[in-house]
């Protein structure tokens, strides 16, 4: 199909078509054909306008205009209703309402005649009264009384003009704050998606790999320490401590063995099963994700808790208000000022739409946030502990280096390495296995089952005999295999600033396989832009040698570090950082960092973090680049300021309505017309993006 390019600029693109070159269901079907592209990160589609908006990763861009102009949607299969583009759907429901309130409204008020407004306006403040009623009922006198009084009285006094329209007003901010919290959801939906490739399933006793897309209902999946879940099922074989936090909110893990229900979306913290896929993709977890930020209270931001509860109490103030101007007065039309113009309804409408556009504008920018309060966290932090491997170092270690010992080749060495680290969701493991895979190593399952020890290393048999890879300590001192002075000080002197894994068979050293973890590019110039923020203490935790982990802290300039870290000790230097009142946020991406994510304020998983630490951490960042984190605190700053200016605006411009009605310088229904307006005005801005570009880029930080 031809095309002409609206608009290109670095990993984004808008084509034109033409206008009604793609129906509804065409759409779908280009939109889903575009997103299965490998560089694709999101679509657009305007089916009006004939336009896609396409964001891209890499340089690909002339294989993606080559595959845009090919593309014939026509004869593609419709995607069905509930597979469309969601957020088209939902601009285009949301232009019908908007375009059928207001043409009803003004139809109404030019083509019925008076009695029939009348009784329409009567009809819908009952129906406001009904509303404020269930309100009272369940507790609470809250922002429907004051409507319900304010449209009653103007009904009462013959004012039904200012009735229809405070009636119309309140309905356009209903629809808004319903249109926003929707486009939300999918947004977050989106950035929620399932990401596995392929998995491992048990057939007739063997282990084989296969493509995601390749499962079938019924297939065996083999589900390992630390890895996702990607399908829901019944547990067939083995035994697992698995974190359902997606599903029920709760972060204790629960056993789960033969016969249990699992649920894609949820991590075994520890264990090994197999599941029978009962049903494929995630949609269910997504659903419940969603479900639990829009509805979680303890996921809600505290501004918007206090906006939420100030709302509230500030009710019956405006009771009182309106009964004192009516004693001082005895004027009823000076008492509705104090109904129809009202503190609590902006407030309690712009701070959330704030608190949830900057979660769809972080989604939007590959930053998944699991609550309000998260972004408040972050704002407030004054320390950032990183991890080392996979978050300041580039999250694709190579190996540098493999190193025999007694007898065993240097290809023995890493062929049986690999087979045994292939299991396991890390970057050191995918490192070794890639080793092994460039030079045609082939590791074929000879060993019998694997266990695997959190953060420490993995065990298996082979042909009898016990083999241990993992770290030093695990290897020489959990295991108690030793390491002779010869090995020690050639191992050393190898290393240089590299990383050992250590391989042991049946209880003696094979031989170690040097990793080299190179500094992230941006990495100096981010720790500079984050102290520049606002952050006054940067420091490190790792697991790995000291000489390596003070050479990264040198370069870096950090505050501090602590080298040779087990998962618990990590968590334990959190928490004395804690306690000493600093507000933290931890950046990791390890199974290992797991324990410590949970014990800081806030947390924060690299892109190509484990499943259990994406699991635990309440921000997640889908792209691999710290400089995401600049991003991530400029949002969060600009948040909050925005809400503390949403306040100054609301209650200088509805005192100068108070004073103006009360003064008799403009009638109730001007009032009301000015207030509704207003508090669209200001939910309709907080919806405007906080963050204009990009993240900033290393060396430029935060403009504040």
């Amino acid at each position: 199909m031809r095309y002409t390019i609206a608009s290109d600029s670095r990993g984004r693109i808008r084509l034109r078509y033409g206008r009604d070159a793609f129906t509804e269901r065409q759409c779908g079907a280009a939109a889903a054909a575009l997103r299965a592209l490998p560089y694709v990160e999101k679509v657009v589609f305007s089916p009006r306008t004939g336009s896609v908006l396409l964001y891209y990763r890499g340089d690909c861009k002339d294989e993606l205009l080559r595959f845009a102009r090919a593309l014939r949607p026509r004869e593609r299969a419709a995607v069905p209703a509930g597979e469309r583009d969601a957020a088209v759907l939902l601009d285009a429901e949301f232009k019908q309402k908007l375009l059928r309130a207001v043409g009803c409204h003004f139809l109404r008020k030019l083509l019925f005649p008076a009695p029939f407004q009348k009784a329409w306006c009567v009809w819908k403040g009952f129906l406001f009264l009904s509303r404020a009623l269930r309100r009272i009922g369940a507790g609470g006198l809250g922002v429907e009384a004051l409507d319900a009084a304010a449209i009653g009285a103007t009904i009462l006094r013959g004012q039904f003009a200012t009735a229809s329209s405070v009636i119309f007003l309140i309905g356009l901010s209903d629809l808004l704050e319903t249109y926003t919290r929707k486009r939300t959801k999918n947004a977050l939906a989106e950035s929620l998606s399932l990401h596995v490739d392929t998995v491992w399933l048990d057939r007739d006793g063997e282990q084989v790999s296969v493509k995601m897309s390749e499962l079938r209902v019924g297939d065996r999946v083999i589900v390992r320490t630390g890895a996702l879940i990607p399908i829901d099922g019944v547990v067939r074989g083995g035994e697992a401590l698995v974190n359902q936090s997606t599903m029920t909110g709760e972060s204790a893990a629960v056993r789960k063995s033969e016969g249990s229900t699992v649920f894609a979306g949820t991590t075994v913290e520890e264990g090994d099963i197999t599941v029978e896929a009962r049903a494929l993709g995630g949609e269910s977890r997504i659903n419940r994700i969603i479900e639990l930020i829009d509805n979680a209270e303890h996921l809600k931001a505290e501004a918007q808790g206090r906006a939420e509860r100030l709302a509230d109490r500030i009710v019956p103030f405006n009771f009182l208000l309106a009964a004192g101007v009516f004693l001082c007065t005895r004027s009823v039309d000076k008492a509705v000022f104090a109904l129809l113009v009202d503190y609590s309804c902006a407030i309690r409408l712009a701070t959330p739409i704030s608190v949830i556009s900057a979660m769809r504008e972080a989604s939007g920018k590959r930053i998944m946030v699991k609550g309000g309060k998260y972004l408040e966290a972050v704002a407030a932090a004054d320390t950032v502990v990183f991890d080392k491997t996979g978050t300041l170092t580039r999250a694709t270690p190579r190996v540098s280096k493999v190193l025999p010992f007694d007898g065993h080749s240097r290809e023995a060495v890493l062929r049986l390495a690999a087979c045994l680290e292939e299991h396991f969701p890390h970057s050191v493991a995918r490192a070794i296995v890639k080793k092994a895979k460039e030079e045609g190593l082939l590791h074929e399952e000879e060993h019998a089952q694997v266990e695997y020890v959190v953060a420490h290393g993995i065990a298996s048999a082979l042909r009898g005999k016990r083999v241990v890879v993992g770290s030093r300590h695990f290897v020489c001192e959990d295991e108690g295999i030793a390491l002779r002075r010869e090995q020690d000080e050639r191992i050393a002197r190898e290393a240089g600033g590299d990383s050992a894994v250590y391989l042991a068979v049946d209880g003696e050293i094979a031989g170690a396989v040097f990793i080299s973890d190179t500094l992230r590019p941006e990495a100096p110039a981010v720790i500079e832009a984050l102290r520049r923020a606002g952050l006054k203490r940067i420091v490190m935790l790792t697991g790995d040698s000291e000489f390596s982990a003070r050479e990264i802290s040198r370069n870096l300039g950090l505050d501090g570090f602590c080298a040779q870290m087990l998962p618990e000790e990590k968590a334990r230097v959190v928490r004395a950082e804690r306690a000493e009142g600093k507000r933290l946020i931890m950046v990791g991406d390890g199974v290992n960092d797991s324990p410590a994510l949970a014990e800081a304020d806030v947390s924060v998983a690299m892109k190509d973090a484990s499943d259990l630490a994406r699991e635990v951490a309440d921000i997640t960042l889908l792209r691999s680049d710290l400089r995401d984190l600049l991003y991530l605190r400029d949002l969060s700053v600009g948040l909050m300021r925005r809400i503390g200016n949403n306040y100054r605006n609301i209650i200088f411009f509805n005192t100068g309505l108070l004073i103006l009605g009360l003064s008799g310088l403009i009638s109730p229904g001007t009032s009301a017309l000015l207030h509704n307006v207003s508090t669209i005005l200001i939910s309709a801005a907080s919806t405007r993006p906080i963050v204009k570009g990009d993240a900033p880029a290393p060396g430029r930080g935060s403009n504040r």
